[in-house]
């Protein structure tokens, strides 16, 4: 018994001998992949009694060794500190990363690590994420995010979570008009009484993976209400006390290099002010993003503002959606998305049932399986009827009930109801075709999805929207 004893004793790792990671790697953190879809895994630490010792690296997935990651040297201790690197890691995982010093049995590891693809999420409320926490969708061993507190996690709804946010950007205002992070029993009182956080950047993640089979990091920056001005590149200075300091901030705390940009905003520059400048500031806020993250073609996603059930005037409204659907053909890889036809889950969010159907146009775009969708080349008045033209269309054009969303406006801009028949032509799928009964006024103009609260049901055969556009010239 005494031997049986001391053979246990003798295969405790020493009191004297440890190994620790503190630096390089967190639990589910995500590596974005690059041109050679491998990345480099570097982490640091401290080691207590292996001076000189070689620092050994492997990487476990489903729990066996990857093939050509067993145990091998990685590194040095030198003193009473180390660094590693395992360099080509292919995409995949989660993987479980384990280091230890030759000769020891003590064995340090970070788990659920992923390499792929890295998506910034920004904007304000719809891209935050404002939809009803119902029927979510569930979450994937392939999606993780880094949360506001800038830890790691799991990918899962709500994955914006402001008022203790390290960033002061995002903090509430206490009662002296100053921010105050939510913290103890008041944030979890906070958390326990929410009802609202859906978004879109969870079914985008689920959607990619299920299509292509590469992991997804989200890095969640978005912020309700907020304005272009107050997303101003020129505030980057401020670091996590403005908007764009805090988004920058956290892409490089993510690695420094992601694949792209998600982008929902819109709706708080739609007004008679800020609208006019909405176009040159959402322009400048793109480039300078690119400039900053050291990525010039970097991929720009973003939704065209959709509904809002409001009787204010919808004049700025519009201006800002025509803006958006401008500045898509100004810039390279830019794209847009309609969200226009989607349901809502209060008078201005899109509906948590919905951010699935947003969530694979985004995809299609990210991967670029489909066109942007219908666009608006032109229309003609000939014979009664109002031809419109649209490029960009996969398939052709269809629509789930009867079609509508198309208006006449005369030069004034004042609706005239002369249509009494929108239908897909039956000679060319992508055009539709306006029944017109009256007389077209001169300096007639078309819109499709006037107003603040349309009813708009054009698509194409992969599901992309028609986009609010208009007033746009009918020739005569």
């Amino acid at each position: 018994m005494r031997m049986i004893a001391l053979l246990a004793f003798l295969a405790l790792p020493s009191a004297a001998q440890s190994l620790q990671i503190l630096k390089g790697a967190a639990d589910y953190q995500v590596y974005q992949r690059g041109p050679a879809n491998s990345a480099t895994i570097r982490v640091e630490g401290s080691a207590a009694g292996a001076a000189g010792k070689a620092v050994q690296a492997r990487l476990v997935a489903a729990g066996r060794p990857v093939n050509g990651f067993d145990w091998k040297d990685a590194g040095k201790v030198n003193g009473t500190a180390w660094s590693a690197e395992l360099v080509n890691v292919p995409a995949g995982g989660p993987y479980r990363l384990e280091v230890r010093a030759a000769g020891f049995n003590a064995v340090a590891s970070v788990s659920n690590l992923l390499v792929g693809d890295l998506w910034v999420l920004a904007g304000q409320s719809n891209m935050e994420g404002v939809g009803n926490l119902e029927s979510l969708p569930l979450p994937s061993a392939m999606v993780n995010s880094l949360d506001m507190t800038d830890a790691w996690v799991a990918g899962e709804d709500p994955l914006h979570r402001l008022p203790d946010s390290n960033d002061r950007v995002h903090w509430r205002k206490n009662a002296q008009g100053q921010p105050e992070r939510l913290e103890g029993d008041a944030l979890v009182k906070w958390i326990a009484n929410r009802k609202k956080g859906a978004g879109v950047g969870l079914p985008f993640a689920l959607e990619m993976v299920r299509r292509t089979g590469v992991p997804i990091g989200l890095v969640p920056c978005a912020h309700g209400g907020t304005s272009m001005d107050q997303w101003s590149p020129a505030l980057k200075d401020q670091g996590g006390d403005s908007l764009y300091g805090g988004m920058v901030r956290r892409f490089q705390l993510a690695g420094g290099k992601v694949k792209g940009i998600l982008w929902y905003q819109g709706e708080s520059d739609a007004s008679a002010q800020a609208g006019p400048a909405f176009e040159e500031k959402f322009a400048t806020f793109i480039r300078a993003v690119r400039k900053d993250f050291g990525q010039p073609d970097l991929p720009f996603l973003y939704v065209q503002i959709g509904r809002h059930v409001s009787g204010a005037d919808a004049v700025a409204w519009n201006l800002v959606q025509n803006a958006q659907l401008k500045v898509e053909s100004q810039l390279p890889n830019a794209y847009m998305t309609g969200c226009a036809d989607c349901e809502l889950d209060d008078g201005i969010h899109v509906g948590t049932d919905d951010f699935a159907l947003l969530g694979k146009r985004l995809a299609n775009l990210a991967i670029g399986s489909a066109r942007r969708g219908p666009r608006p080349v032109g229309a003609r008045f000939k014979n009664g009827i109002v031809s419109v033209e649209f490029s960009e269309v996969n398939g052709g054009l269809c629509h789930a009930g009867r079609l509508n969303g198309f208006s006449v406006h005369d030069a004034s801009g004042n609706a005239v109801p002369l249509i009494y028949r929108q239908r897909v032509s039956a000679q060319n799928p992508n055009v539709v075709e306006l029944l017109i009964g009256g007389k077209m006024p001169e300096g007639a103009t078309l819109q499709y999805g006037a107003g603040r609260n349309p009813y708009v049901n054009l698509r194409d055969e992969a599901g992309m929207p028609a986009p609010v556009f208009g007033p746009m010239p009918i020739a005569q």
